[in-house]
């Protein structure tokens, strides 16, 4: 027969084991809540950094002191121009890449508007709106020719 200190300490552990696993997994509710809102806090803070730096650059170049020059007027630059323009002397975006001077991925990217030309590159995508097909087709082939 079971003595009784053995059995009332089988019991007490048992009830104890029992306490502490509600106790812990109320913790570990806790645990995960916050995890998740620390990691939503990060996201957000690096989304305002990351705004901050857009803003910051955005008032280096309105404060820079513009040239006086008018060619700058000249120099204007439209995402869905440049993709149009490539359609209409239906080049790929490498070969246009090729015409600019530019990289394929450059050029697509100039596209989508995740980045604007640089202004040498922006005299080159002027010129391809005076070009026709057969012209930018001839340059390609001497461009081509030389590679």
């Amino acid at each position: 027969m079971p003595n009784i200190a053995s059995v009332l300490k089988t019991e007490i552990s048992r009830v104890a084991r029992r306490e502490v696993r509600a106790e812990t997994l109320a913790l570990k509710k806790a645990v995960s809540t916050h995890r998740s809102e620390i990691a939503a806090l990060k996201r957000r803070a690096q989304a305002l950094e990351q705004r901050l730096r857009r803003l910051d650059k955005g008032s280096a170049k309105v404060s820079a002191p513009e040239a006086p020059e008018g060619a700058d007027e000249a120099r204007r630059f439209s995402a869905k121009g440049l993709a149009s323009q490539r359609r209409r002397l239906g080049l790929s975006a490498a070969d246009c890449g090729l015409l600019v001077g530019a990289s394929s991925q450059s050029v697509y990217n100039w596209e989508e508007g995740k980045v604007r030309p640089r202004s040498q590159h922006l005299h080159a995508i002027a010129a391809l709106r005076s070009m026709g097909k057969r012209e930018a087709a001839a340059r390609l082939k001497v461009l081509k020719g030389r590679a």
